[in-house]
């Protein structure tokens, strides 16, 4: 079988761990790669066997799919060019600043029958997959993703950098529409908002409140979701769920239920979705994250966004 030409636009800290993935792909050869930085973009190409750009523009004709990995404000701009020029796209998260970007990216992928993909990680973590067939009907749920501080992705607010990730896990559990959101926020070292809560309520009455911040004093991602049979809870971080459901049990700690604790080997999310989006390719399926399911969370996170803004004006006010 013919090997997909691959390509990566933006090798910073994340781009170059997508090089890497594609180099090692048997799927795939990592024909390029493009950073507006010479250096980096030698660097990389070097250590993987490619050819350098800084023009994006002249991976065009050269390579079948692309990953961009390049600051959010830019990929609507990129991920368009390269549409428009009959490549498949994987875009990392949030797939671009606004909903009006995201529906043309998503109408060009379609009217051309080109794959569009949205780099929504953690659902490509083994505690995540290992708890889908579990989830049933969830009534509430908590989750909370707190980080140090790093100056990486403080070109926008927490809730896109961070908070989406698990907007995004919400809505593929829930697969509901919400019906009410109330948010609160506040910058706090950068010039966007660094820590946020929204509380949202869906319409088949599942109510989640989620927490993300980026100023924490410690690293956490987890997420807790409870329902009429029981409660899971999903550490991402430590690849673990604990798993409680009625029945008879020694070590669970609620009368009348049962525990039991896995924990998953260390994986590689960025392979597994690296090597789902060339299966996409190479067979033309529908990607494990569309298009538009990049394009829900982005909503939700948006209006999250402009929530905090308006009740941050109050406050000042």
């Amino acid at each position: 079988m013919k090997k997909i030409r691959a390509g990566v636009v933006g090798v910073g800290y994340l781009g170059k761990f997508h090089a890497e993935k594609y180099a090692d792909a048997e799927a795939a050869e990592l024909f390029a790669v493009a950073d507006a930085d010479p250096g980096q973009a030698e660097q990389i190409a070097k250590k993987n066997g490619a050819q350098a750009f800084t023009d994006y523009r002249e991976l065009f004709g050269r390579v079948d799919a692309v990953s961009i990995a390049v600051p959010t404000p830019r990929h609507y701009e990129i991920a368009k060019a390269f549409l428009d020029n009959g490549v498949d796209v994987l875009i990392e998260k949030p797939i671009t600043t606004t909903i009006a970007e995201a529906d043309e990216l998503i109408e060009i992928a379609d009217k051309n029958s080109l794959i569009l993909q949205v780099g929504h990680l953690e659902r490509f973590n083994p505690a995540v997959k290992a708890v889908q067939d579990i989830i049933k009907d969830p009534i509430f749920i908590e989750s909370n993703r707190l980080s140090l501080y790093h100056e990486r992705g403080t070109d926008v607010s927490v809730v896109l950098d961070l908070m989406i990730h698990d907007i995004d896990i919400i809505l593929n559990f829930v697969r509901s529409k919400i019906s009410y959101s109330h948010a609160m926020g506040a910058p706090v070292v950068s010039g966007h908002v660094d820590i946020a809560n929204a509380h949202l309520e869906f319409e088949n009455g599942t109510v989640a409140n989620v927490t993300a911040s980026r100023i924490s004093s410690k690293n956490e991602r987890k997420i807790r979701l409870f329902q009429k049979d029981g409660y899971l809870s999903v550490d991402f971080a430590n690849r673990s769920i604990i798993h409680i459901w009625p029945g008879e049990g020694e070590q669970s700690p609620v009368p009348g239920m049962q525990m039991e604790e896995r924990s998953f080997e260390q994986g590689d999310a960025l392979r597994d979705e690296i090597y789902s989006f060339l299966d996409a390719v190479a067979t033309r399926g529908k990607p494990e994250v569309s298009g538009q399911m990049g394009r829900e969370a982005l909503n939700i996170a948006l209006s999250i966004t402009r929530q905090i803004r308006e009740s941050s004006r109050r406050f000042m006010e």
